[in-house]
């Protein structure tokens, strides 16, 4: 299994945009993509409720995992993604 840790840019965190753009490419992926807080049951990397649910304020880290074949590569990208600020 893949892991990063990476530190959420977006302004708003992971809410309405930014969230729908880190969901549309956790599920392009086609991959089992699981995001959470350090110590926190994990949600569907997939799933824009869980994702929003989550409530990944700026500035916070979040952990991301992965399973499968191309998962280091998925999950740079979304570390990728998820250092930028979504907003702007």
């Amino acid at each position: 299994m893949a892991e990063r840790t990476v530190t959420i840019a977006s302004a708003v965190g992971l809410h309405a945009r930014p969230a729908a753009l880190f969901v549309q490419a956790a599920s392009e992926s086609g991959l089992d993509i699981e995001i959470g807080r350090k110590g926190e049951d994990p949600v569907d990397a997939t799933s824009i409720l869980g994702v929003m649910a989550l409530g990944a304020k700026h500035g916070e880290e979040v952990v991301l995992t992965a399973d499968g074949e191309g998962a280091d590569e998925a999950l740079d990208s979304l570390v990728d993604l998820l250092s930028q600020d979504l907003d702007a």
